[in-house]
């Protein structure tokens, strides 16, 4: 037998790519996944704090942002959350669900990493760790591949690439430069999930702030509004509700906080005026806000002294500062904290139910390479693994 020919070769040992093979693997094709760094899987490893958000029990196509938003619906019919936790049960990990539906693990992202490594020794597939792919070729059959371990053969090939986000962990632009030569197009990458970063006086202000958080901040852009946790940092905002708003945020464009989205900071005030008008106005918002915050806030809009003493235009413009902050963020921390990355390769010229290109027969992508990005909260994770389950069928 012809130990360098395989049915499919994967390129990319991350979620989608490890799916893809297992399930590959499964229905009884050779498979081999090339990977360039010596760890696999790292995304996984270092993902929801070292526990492994692997997936959110509120998945639906709602919560992917794509160009093309059709094509996520028929991987997750495929293979849904509930089948990926059926696998989970089955290799007896335990898991806890947190807000919002988020699944994670007990004890540690690694139980999801061993989980899959197992299932793909169950499936025979090989594994070529600190593999460089030099050059690809289509040829008469499929795919001819050199690689600084030997050159290699496939049918099928799988680009499980990735995006840019965190370098560090080994991610490049190789699955959009081989796409592009394989003739797909590729819809501009960029940091999605990230940090917020402001420049001039507003950074000077936040930075005061820096370390401090909110529970509960509603974040909007447009239409589209994010009410979760929210971190002051040293260059700018963090927590959950930035992250999920900076995928949809573009540079040049206001986002709206409203830092109590519980209370009416307008009514409560006139409340407290009525109640307990000898109340000094910062202690009454530190009952909302941290009090740093609040001190600071009521410093800027000119309102200090006894509440009863404000007029309506300050509590008015005082509740504009907390209930409508509105703030123009010069750019985010970049692909170097991003959890993802937006864009990629064009799903309209792939098969949304193979994942097979319609540019080269045999070829298919899986994963974050693709331009669909979910929301912060797992729905990345299932995304890889609907896709991952979806081509290894077709494979």
């Amino acid at each position: 037998m012809d130990t360098s020919a395989f049915d499919v070769i994967i390129i990319g040992a991350g979620a989608a790519g490890l799916m893809c093979a297992i399930e590959a693997g499964k229905r009884g094709r050779r498979v081999m996944i090339a990977d360039h760094m010596d760890k696999i899987a790292e995304k996984i490893r270092i993902s929801g704090g070292g526990r492994c958000n692997f997936t959110n029990i509120h998945t639906s196509p709602a919560n992917f942002l794509s160009n093309n938003p059709h094509f996520c619906k028929s991987a997750l019919k495929q293979y849904g959350v509930q089948d990926f936790i059926a696998l989970v049960k089955k290799h007896r990990i335990k898991y806890h669900e947190k807000k919002l539906g988020q699944l994670f693990c007990d004890n540690s992202a690694q139980d999801i990493i061993d989980m899959l490594l197992e299932e793909c020794a169950r499936a025979n597939v090989t594994i070529q760790r600190r593999t460089k792919i030099q050059h690809i070729e289509p040829s008469e059959n499929g795919f001819s591949l050199e690689t600084d371990k030997g050159d290699f053969t496939c049918a099928s090939l799988v680009l499980a690439t990735g995006g840019l986000s965190i370098p560090k962990i080994g991610a490049s632009n190789f699955g959009y430069e081989w796409a592009k030569k394989f003739g797909h197009s590729i819809i501009p990458p960029r940091a999605g999930l990230v940090p917020l970063t402001f420049d001039g006086a507003l950074l000077e202000r936040c930075k005061n702030f820096s370390g401090l958080s909110i529970e509960d901040a509603a974040i909007s852009h447009g239409k589209t509004i994010f009410q979760e946790g929210l971190l002051f940092t040293h260059r700018g905002l963090s927590g959950p509700s930035i992250l999920q708003i900076s995928s949809y945020w573009r540079e040049g464009d206001d986002i709206a906080i409203n830092l109590a989205p519980g209370v009416k900071i307008s009514d409560f005030i006139k409340g407290e005026k009525q109640s307990n008008p000898k109340q000094h106005i910062n202690t009454a918002i530190a009952a909302i806000l941290p009090k740093r915050l609040a001190d600071a806030i009521c410093e800027d809009q000119g309102c200090a002294g006894p509440v009863g003493g404000l007029s309506n235009a300050q509590i008015e413009k005082l509740s504009a500062a907390i209930n409508n902050w509105h703030v123009k963020p010069s750019g985010s921390e970049g692909y170097r904290t991003a959890e993802v990355t937006l864009g990629g390769v064009d799903t309209r010229e792939v098969s949304s139910k193979t994942f097979e290109s319609q540019k080269q027969k045999g070829l298919y992508f899986v994963g974050e390479v693709l331009d669909v990005t979910g929301h912060l909260g797992g729905f990345n994770f299932q995304w890889a693994w609907s896709s991952g389950f979806a081509a290894g069928q077709a494979v």
